[in-house]
Protein backbone atom coordinates (compact mmCIF):
# COMPACT_ATOMS: atom_id res chain seq x y z
CA UNK A 1 0.00 0.00 0.00
CA UNK A 2 1.34 3.71 -1.10
CA UNK A 3 1.61 5.43 2.42
CA UNK A 4 -0.60 8.12 1.00
CA UNK A 5 -3.26 5.81 -1.10
CA UNK A 6 -6.16 7.07 1.04
CA UNK A 7 -6.18 10.52 0.38
CA UNK A 8 -7.21 12.20 -3.31
CA UNK A 9 -5.66 15.41 -2.70
CA UNK A 10 -2.70 15.49 -5.37
CA UNK A 11 -0.99 18.30 -2.45
CA UNK A 12 -1.46 16.31 0.35
CA UNK A 13 -0.50 13.03 -1.53
CA UNK A 14 2.87 14.75 -2.00
CA UNK A 15 3.07 16.36 1.06
CA UNK A 16 2.93 13.15 2.83
CA UNK A 17 5.02 11.71 -0.27
CA UNK A 18 7.57 14.04 0.83
CA UNK A 19 7.10 13.32 4.74
CA UNK A 20 7.96 9.71 4.21
CA UNK A 21 10.65 10.25 2.02
CA UNK A 22 12.10 12.12 5.41
CA UNK A 23 11.28 9.69 7.77
CA UNK A 24 12.76 6.93 6.11
CA UNK A 25 16.31 6.97 7.63
CA UNK A 26 14.55 6.96 11.14
CA UNK A 27 12.63 4.31 9.80
CA UNK A 28 15.10 1.96 8.99
CA UNK A 29 17.15 3.04 12.32
CA UNK A 30 14.41 1.41 14.49
CA UNK A 31 13.57 -1.08 11.94
CA UNK A 32 17.73 -2.00 12.48
CA UNK A 33 17.10 -1.66 16.55
CA UNK A 34 14.25 -3.91 16.12
CA UNK A 35 15.63 -6.41 14.31
CA UNK A 36 19.24 -6.32 16.83
CA UNK A 37 17.00 -6.84 19.77
CA UNK A 38 14.78 -10.07 18.11
CA UNK A 39 17.86 -11.30 17.23
CA UNK A 40 19.71 -10.59 20.72
CA UNK A 41 16.45 -12.22 22.63
CA UNK A 42 16.68 -15.07 20.58
CA UNK A 43 20.06 -15.75 21.59
CA UNK A 44 19.58 -14.97 24.96
CA UNK A 45 21.78 -12.01 24.89
CA UNK A 46 19.23 -9.43 25.24
CA UNK A 47 19.89 -6.81 28.51
CA UNK A 48 17.13 -4.38 29.61
CA UNK A 49 18.83 -1.23 27.97
CA UNK A 50 18.14 -2.88 24.99
CA UNK A 51 15.09 -4.63 25.53
CA UNK A 52 13.65 -0.54 26.04
CA UNK A 53 15.10 0.54 23.40
CA UNK A 54 13.88 -2.15 21.02
CA UNK A 55 10.06 -0.92 22.68
CA UNK A 56 10.87 2.22 22.53
CA UNK A 57 11.90 2.05 18.39
CA UNK A 58 8.59 -0.66 18.05
CA UNK A 59 6.55 2.51 19.91
CA UNK A 60 7.34 4.96 17.34
CA UNK A 61 7.15 2.92 14.51
CA UNK A 62 3.77 1.69 15.71
CA UNK A 63 2.60 5.80 15.26
CA UNK A 64 4.74 7.00 12.56
CA UNK A 65 3.64 4.00 10.30
CA UNK A 66 -0.01 4.23 11.32
CA UNK A 67 0.40 8.00 9.93
CA UNK A 68 1.84 7.37 6.60
CA UNK A 69 -1.28 4.59 5.72
CA UNK A 70 0.95 1.52 6.60
CA UNK A 71 -1.91 0.55 9.07
CA UNK A 72 -0.80 -3.22 9.18
CA UNK A 73 2.79 -2.67 9.64
CA UNK A 74 2.05 -0.18 12.40
CA UNK A 75 -0.36 -2.73 14.28
CA UNK A 76 2.29 -5.48 14.09
CA UNK A 77 5.17 -2.87 15.49
CA UNK A 78 2.43 -2.24 17.99
CA UNK A 79 2.53 -6.25 18.75
CA UNK A 80 6.09 -6.13 18.99
CA UNK A 81 6.02 -3.63 21.50
CA UNK A 82 4.00 -4.87 23.51
CA UNK A 83 5.48 -8.73 23.20
CA UNK A 84 8.56 -6.41 24.29
CA UNK A 85 7.40 -5.19 27.35
CA UNK A 86 6.33 -8.49 28.18
CA UNK A 87 9.94 -10.04 27.04
CA UNK A 88 10.59 -14.02 27.93
CA UNK A 89 12.33 -17.11 26.54
CA UNK A 90 8.36 -18.09 25.15
CA UNK A 91 8.02 -14.89 23.28
CA UNK A 92 11.23 -15.39 20.99
CA UNK A 93 9.44 -17.28 18.03
CA UNK A 94 6.41 -14.66 17.89
CA UNK A 95 8.83 -11.77 17.62
CA UNK A 96 10.88 -13.54 14.77
CA UNK A 97 7.29 -14.24 13.08
CA UNK A 98 6.44 -10.54 13.19
CA UNK A 99 9.46 -8.71 12.40
CA UNK A 100 9.35 -10.96 9.26
CA UNK A 101 5.93 -9.74 8.73
CA UNK A 102 7.09 -6.39 9.42
CA UNK A 103 9.97 -6.62 6.96
CA UNK A 104 7.58 -8.05 4.28
CA UNK A 105 5.28 -5.19 4.31
CA UNK A 106 7.58 -2.64 4.25
CA UNK A 107 10.14 -3.74 1.62
CA UNK A 108 8.42 -1.97 -1.37
CA UNK A 109 8.38 1.20 0.53
CA UNK A 110 11.70 1.21 1.67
Amino acid sequence: MNPTSTHSDPEIHALLQELWQRHLPSTRERLEVLENAVRDSAEGKLDETHRAEAQSAAHKLSGNLGMFGHKQAGEIAGEIEHLFKASGPDKVSRLNSLMQELRELLAPHM
